[in-house]
């Protein structure tokens, strides 16, 4: 049999002969904006028409996204249904074809078996029968159309569903059919019998297949077949064709037979697959999320919380070491709160017992203070003495008590509308006989317009008392300037002061109880080292922040921020925390000239009796300079003025609510 077969098997694509896209086809606009990313951008065409649409699209699948990314057991199981997936699938593929390969080289062979004993019949049977003697040519080939329609009902007549039969006239050479055609089975022989294979039978003297399409006449829907044909010769000695037609519709139903039962067995074990993924990760997931609810239950203080462990394996084990961990946690926790509250205690119970001889001393030493003017100079110089340290022996006691409060949570607010302004002039009346001895001044910004608030007046003022009195001892004789500002739902005072400052790293522990930048240096007043740290505890009574800045011989600022009304949450200061005429800034504004114009305030250098008044800080628009910041974080960004739109307010900055930062003057 030879090899020549040229005709694919069904199924297979043949070619097809198309037009080639041309450098114009592929340039379309459409095209050009695609490729080029300016289909979605505003000024393209549909490009707002585009985002609103992905937005219209991407609303709904918020949500599964959102549960996606909490879910890990979700993840797995889809991971997992994937994956079995392609494997069912792959697998799916390669039992189909090879099923299919083993059914059609069945086919083949019983064909090639079947079409080569009906060659060799018509042969015989062509051998056998005798020419008509004389006969002319119009007898000849009736007789051997005759003797091709007796062989074709002979040899399809072993087969009446297995194959069909037909017998064509050899085509002469100049393409004319010189015989009708005979075939059994209702065969159309005209579609069924592919051109190309015709053409090879003509042509060669072997045995040629190929695949093709069967079609009836009698009205019956056509089905895939394997034809086989070759080149005789009949009784008279005329070359005529013969082919074999096999359907292979049995082989067909068998396929779909197999691809049916391979999709529902692949679909089950997917499903399978799932619902075990599905098991196996909520064995794993269930403790991870009791774990999880536990710990954030242990975090909001309920600390007798606990995971319930059940079994040896590594998850119980888990658990074990999760509920120790909480167990020494709780008794750390309860360790350090019984120790904390001895400690209160223990200062509240000194403070309030030394009151009694305090008052003794203090009686007695007034006594002497009187008397001094009869005493030597060496015994009246320690009455004096003796009398300033028994002053800053009762401060210190008075800020001990007032911690305690705050530490045992009885510290309670009086809050009421207040102008600030007024607050702000009663300390300073109470802090200018200090700065006249400094000489120095304190100068007063921002007091044109009311600056009302809802807060303790008496906490007000010793929080502001203390920022004021600071400022005036570390600012080395120059001035102070206090500024008031209000804005959206925040109003604020910062007190700026041109002394040593700040070192890097001091503005975060500025707050802490007894911290000193420098403890060796000499005090006027006499501070207790907890000035500051009230200061921050009242700030946060009423819901507020004390921030701190500084830099090295460019002095320091500290600025009080409080809601308009009480419970009410601030989400900004209507004054940056980082000056105007900090070195930074001055810097930025000699580097070049700022796009708005703007002119930083520098301060004048401040000596002796000629020192010139400093100039008016630029005001802070009340109306645009609405909060954004929001509070916890060490930099804040507050709504400014165009002027100062591109100064950073991070540098050196502190949270007001930092326990641990302090300046302790």
């Amino acid at each position: 049999m030879s090899a020549g077969s040229t005709a694919p098997k069904p199924g297979e694509p043949g070619d097809r002969s198309g037009r080639t896209a041309g450098p114009g086809r592929g340039g379309s606009r459409f095209g050009r904006l695609l490729h080029d990313g300016r289909l979605l951008q505003d000024g393209a065409p549909g490009g707002p028409v585009l985002r609103l649409f992905a937005r219209w699209v991407r609303r709904p699948l918020l949500p599964a996204v959102r549960l996606w990314r909490r879910n890990i057991q979700l993840r797995v199981v889809a991971g997992t249904l994937l994956m079995s997936l392609g494997v069912v699938l792959l697998l799916g593929l390669v039992v189909i074809g090879q099923v299919r390969n083993g059914l059609l080289d069945a086919k083949e062979r019983a064909a090639q078996s079947q079409a080569a004993g009906g060659f060799s019949a018509a042969q015989d049977r062509a051998a056998t029968t005798p020419s008509v003697p004389g006969a002319q040519d119009g007898g000849r080939a009736g007789a051997s159309v005759n003797w091709r329609s007796t062989l074709v009902e002979q040899l399809a007549s072993g087969g009446q569903s297995a194959f069909n039969v037909v017998a064509l006239s050899l085509e002469d050479s100049d393409g004319a059919a010189s015989r009708g055609a005979r075939a059994s089975g209702e065969v159309d022989p005209a579609t069924s019998i592919p051109g190309e294979l015709r053409h090879a039978v003509a042509q060669g003297a072997g045995t040629f297949q190929t695949y093709a399409r069967i079609h009836y006449t009698n009205g019956k829907g056509s089905e895939p077949g394997l034809v086989v044909g070759k080149r005789l010769n009949d009784a008279e000695g005329t070359q005529y064709e013969l082919y074999y037609l096999f359907p292979l519709a049995q082989e067909e139903d068998s396929l779909d037979l197999v691809k049916g039962t391979l999709a529902t067995a692949g679909l089950f074990v997917v499903v399978l697959l799932g619902a075990i993924a599905w098991l196996v990760v909520r064995q794993i997931v269930t403790p991870v999320r009791m774990a999880a609810g536990i710990a954030e239950r242990l975090s909001a203080g309920r600390l007798q919380e606990r995971m319930k462990v059940t079994g040896e394996d590594d998850i119980a084990r888990l658990g074990e070491a999760f509920n120790k961990m909480a167990q020494n946690l709780q008794l750390k926790i309860q360790q350090l709160e019984d120790l904390s509250r001895m400690q209160r205690r223990f200062v509240s119970d000194v403070s309030h017992e030394l009151r009694t001889p305090l008052t003794t001393v203090r009686m007695a030493a007034d006594v002497i203070h009187e008397a001094r003017v009869d005493f030597d100079p060496v015994t009246a110089r320690s009455a004096e003495l003796l009398g300033d340290q028994l002053d800053r022996f009762e401060s210190l006691l008075s800020d001990l008590l007032e911690i305690s409060r705050f530490d045992a949570g009885a510290a309670a607010l009086e809050a009421e509308p207040i102008d600030l302004r007024q607050v702000v002039r009663r300390v300073i009346g109470g802090a200018e006989p200090l700065a006249e001895r400094k000489g120095g001044r304190i100068v007063v910004v921002g007091d044109e317009q009311p600056v009302v608030a809802e807060a303790d007046a008496r906490r007000v003022e010793r929080v502001l008392r203390n920022l004021v009195v600071n400022a005036v001892e570390h600012g080395e004789g120059k001035d102070v300037v206090v500024k008031l500002a209000a804005a959206g739902g925040a109003v604020a005072v910062a007190v700026r002061d041109y002394g040593v400052g700040l070192k890097p790293g001091e503005a975060t522990r500025v707050f802490n109880r007894f911290w000193r930048a420098d403890p060796a240096r000499a005090r006027t007043t006499g501070g207790t080292g907890l000035g500051l740290s009230i200061a921050v505890e009242d700030a946060r009574l009423h819901g507020g922040w004390l921030q701190a800045w500084g830099e090295p011989g460019g002095g320091s600022q500290f600025r009080l921020t409080l809601p308009r009304t009480a419970d009410e949450p601030l989400r900004g200061s209507p004054i940056p925390l980082e000056p105007e005429d900090s070195r930074r800034n001055r810097e930025q504004a000699a580097g070049g000239p700022r796009e708005d114009g703007a002119r930083r305030v520098s301060v004048p250098v401040q000596s002796g009796a000629d020192r010139a008044s400093l100039p008016r800080m630029p005001q802070v628009p009340r109306a645009t300079a609405d909060p954004t910041a929001l509070p916890g974080s060490g930099a804040r960004v507050v709504a400014r003025a165009a002027a100062e739109a591109d100064i950073s307010e991070a540098r050196a900055s502190t949270n007001a609510e930092a326990e641990d930062g302090s300046r302790g003057r």
